[in-house]
């Protein structure tokens, strides 16, 4: 799959070849495996050697922590600059004032609730490689991927990202899905609309890009907002993925884990549902093809685009015969992984990434969607 430019071998195309590969990173001559902490056939070092962690329920953590990095590098980037200046997380210069300003249109605290989201993801990322470390397996490590540029504007640091905030193509259907009686597990075919439909078909900052992006002031908004919209769609993702791969292990104690963080995300995809329905209609001025409709008037309105019906609408189940029940979708655990993969890279997040970085992240999927197939098939 190409997609702006990029090779995307999401699809399983470079099956379990790359990571032999040799590539140079940061001037460094390295392997792919050495990159990502190990090749699949170190991953489970107890199961060759008598430990409690299986080589499937190393892979599915190997990825969460992957995905776990990569949300940690995001709002690392959205904390600097538009989060609570405190020295609880790490990259605080003194944040950009107007950015601040503008995220409160959404909500007055939105500086704390960004603050506290980053805290959380570090928390996950920490957490699920330590204990990969505990059980003999490979720890997952991105920094030779950390080679992005940093925004311009004043409050970020200018060190290497893994993503960029700066050309994002936010798929806003979540919000339909959420308020639609159906259920992408069971309607493959179903069409959810975009609540804010010019975000799907363009790139767009999520963060001010250089301090010229600060004014007038409804650019810096239609940014804010953007952000808005954005961080809910980052944690919608969360909040399906942990129930689609906790499925798939074997550990009670690995399931524990996938049951503990993964409601944390849904408490983040919660919040920050409740607050992209703030957003201030607007048309960007210095892009007037980003618009932000007022999603309670015409044409929208309704059950599909009301803001304040944030409460997951009940949908169908397991099957059509059940009575419709509220809750998370999709949660379908076949290709969940590659799936999630598919989505940060469609959201622009990996533009200017290198083809080893998407064969790495391809691999890490694939892997976590083939454990313990047996169990789920």
């Amino acid at each position: 799959m190409e997609r702006n430019g990029q090779d995307v071998p999401v699809d399983g195309e470079h099956r379990r070849t790359f990571l032999r590969r040799s590539l140079s990173a940061a001037g460094t001559a390295a392997t792919a495996a050495a990159l990502v902490g190990g090749s699949s056939a170190l991953l489970a070092k107890g199961e060759e050697g008598g430990g409690e962690l299986s080589k499937g329920d190393a892979a599915i953590l190997r990825f969460l922590a992957a995905a776990e990095l990569i949300e940690t590098d995001l709002w690392i980037q959205y904390n600097e600059l538009g989060g609570t200046q405190d020295n609880e997380v790490p990259g605080i210069t003194g944040g950009s004032a107007r950015y601040i300003d503008a995220l409160s249109k959404l909500d007055a605290d939105m500086a704390q609730y960004i603050h506290d989201n980053t805290d959380d993801e570090i928390s996950h990322a920490a957490f699920l490689n330590a204990y990969l470390e505990s059980k003999g397996a490979a720890p997952v490590n991105l920094d030779a991927f950390r080679v992005l540029p940093s925004s311009k504007a004043t409050g970020a640091r200018q060190v290497g990202r893994l993503t960029n905030l700066m050309q994002l193509t936010v798929d806003t259907s979540w919000w339909t899905r959420y308020r639609s009686a159906q259920n992408p597990d069971l309607d493959p075919d179903a069409k959810f609309p975009n609540a804010v439909p010019s975000l799907a078909m363009g790139r767009f900052p999520a963060i001010p890009r250089n301090d010229d992006d600060l004014f007038p002031d409804e650019h810096i908004q239609a940014i804010a907002n953007t952000a808005g919209f954005h961080f809910a769609f980052i944690e919608q993702g969360g909040t399906s993925l942990y129930p689609s791969l906790a499925q798939r292990v074997s550990s009670r104690e690995v399931l524990r884990i996938l049951l503990s963080i993964g409601p944390t995300e849904t408490a983040h995809f919660q919040t920050w549902h409740d607050k992209a329905g703030n957003a201030v209609p607007l048309t960007d001025p210095k892009n007037p093809a980003l618009v932000f409709p007022n999603l309670n008037e015409p044409p929208f309105g309704g059950p599909l685009f009301q803001t304040n019906l944030i409460m997951p609408e009940p949908a169908h189940f397991l099957s059509h015969s059940f009575p419709r029940c509220s809750i998370i979708r999709p949660t379908e655990t076949n290709g969940a992984a590659k799936g999630a993969a598919q989505a940060l890279t469609a959201d622009g997040l990996f533009i200017g990434q290198s083809k080893e970085f998407f064969q790495a992240l391809a691999e890490l999927a694939e892997e976590a969607d083939e454990a313990n197939s047996k169990r789920t098939s």
